[in-house]
């Protein structure tokens, strides 16, 4: 039987391979972007009292009626709007599934989505299975800032969405409130919608305030924005996240969600309602917790030859090993491993045109034992 596939630019996604490499040849694991170190207590003694109590069976298809709550509170107090949490807010099992029904449920057959390069991989399939097609415009390096105006030549009759991601992953690079003052200007008096990809929001560094979506009325009214409690909790495994969007946005994400996943795991959810309720501040102190890690990591492999680039935010770091080797970025990546001990991930899976740039994204969302292994064995290279 042939199979002729939707996805024909589709295998195995780096991440898999690089974690499987990893395993193979014992190397302290960088690559994929999860904590080895477990979410606070209070909310693992909450799920597990949770499943105890009986909290096992499908929760509400568009999450818990607390859950939705806490997460509109936390709109409000963080990014100053007032949102319904009966028609705004959809709980997804994570924000992949978060991001994949947003594109489902606006993106038609011969639309175009602008997506900025590099970006993450999960994007253009999503658009593709919808018969659309990515309009890939790659990002200014070193600093990995939108040229607005390449975006303005971009936009065409077919355009359905733009696609934003702040903080960025692999680059860390954060988007200003200028750069949405531009993004509002290019959609204003148009019928495209936003997906603000911002699944690393708490995760901004040295005093600077994440600039959501949410903070601005005239985007937020057109936009879908997409958060992770897995990035914010430190639950990966847990897959938990969710969409904010007005009502008539809302409602056709949930047309999908409902015959995508229909609910979300309900233990998780009742953990977190209960633990957003009486530890706000886990959040709000994740930039030092993180800025720590940051810190300590860049000092950790300052005395090796990788260049280090700067981390706005996020919990990657940007390498360049031109000063080790001229292979190619994903070649590089499996001598890495293999050799010299260390997983990473190259940016090249993150392009539709390959660069030809000597970059790699380091995770230091990662124990401090773990750091240090790490780095001991890059500062060999």
């Amino acid at each position: 039987m042939h199979i002729d596939t939707k996805l024909p630019k589709v295998g195995t996604t780096i991440f898999s391979v690089m974690s499987q490499l990893a395993m193979e040849h014992k190397a302290v694991n960088l690559g994929q972007g999860f904590p080895d170190f477990e979410p606070p207590q209070p909310l693992r003694d909450a799920i597990t009292r949770a499943m105890s109590e009986g909290r096992n069976q499908y929760a509400p298809g568009i999450g818990l009626p607390t859950l939705r709550e806490q997460i509109a509170l936390k709109t409000e107090r963080m990014y100053g709007r007032k949102i319904s949490a009966d028609s705004d807010v959809t709980v997804t099992s994570g924000a992949t599934e978060a991001l994949f029904a947003a594109i489902a449920a606006v993106v038609r057959a011969g639309d175009e989505v602008i997506v900025f390069d590099p970006a993450y991989d999960s994007y253009e399939p999503a658009i593709e299975l919808q018969g659309a097609r990515a309009v890939h415009i790659p990002l200014v390096a070193p600093a990995f800032s939108v040229d607005w105006q390449r975006v303005r030549d971009a936009v065409t009759s077919k355009t359905r969405m733009i696609l934003i991601n702040s903080p960025h992953n692999p680059t860390g690079a954060v988007l200003s409130s200028a750069d949405l003052e531009e993004l509002a200007a290019i959609v204003r008096n148009t019928e495209i919608v936003v997906l603000s990809d911002e699944v690393y929001e708490h995760i901004v560094y040295d005093g600077a305030q994440h600039e959501s979506v949410l903070r601005h009325p005239e985007l937020a009214e057109r936009s879908f924005v997409v958060s992770s409690f897995g990035k914010t909790y430190h639950c990966t495994g847990w897959k938990l996240g969710y969409a904010v969007a007005p009502k008539a946005l809302s409602a056709e994400f949930r047309k999908v969600h409902q015959y995508l996943t229909f609910c979300t795991f309900h233990p998780a959810q009742v953990a977190f309602a209960e633990f957003m309720a009486s530890t706000p501040e886990h959040y709000l102190e994740l930039p030092a917790f993180y800025q720590a890690k940051r810190d300590s990591f860049r000092e950790l492999i300052k005395p090796s030859r990788l260049k280090l680039l700067d981390v706005p935010g996020g919990y990657f770091q940007l390498v360049d090993y031109s000063a080790i080797s001229n292979q190619d970025d994903i070649a590089f990546s499996e001598w890495l491993v293999k050799e010299g001990g260390v997983a990473a991930i190259p940016l090249t899976p993150f392009y539709d045109v390959a660069p030809g740039t000597h970059l790699l994204r380091l995770c230091f969302a990662k124990s401090d034992a773990t750091m240090e292994a790490a780095a001991e064995r890059l500062c060999k290279l």
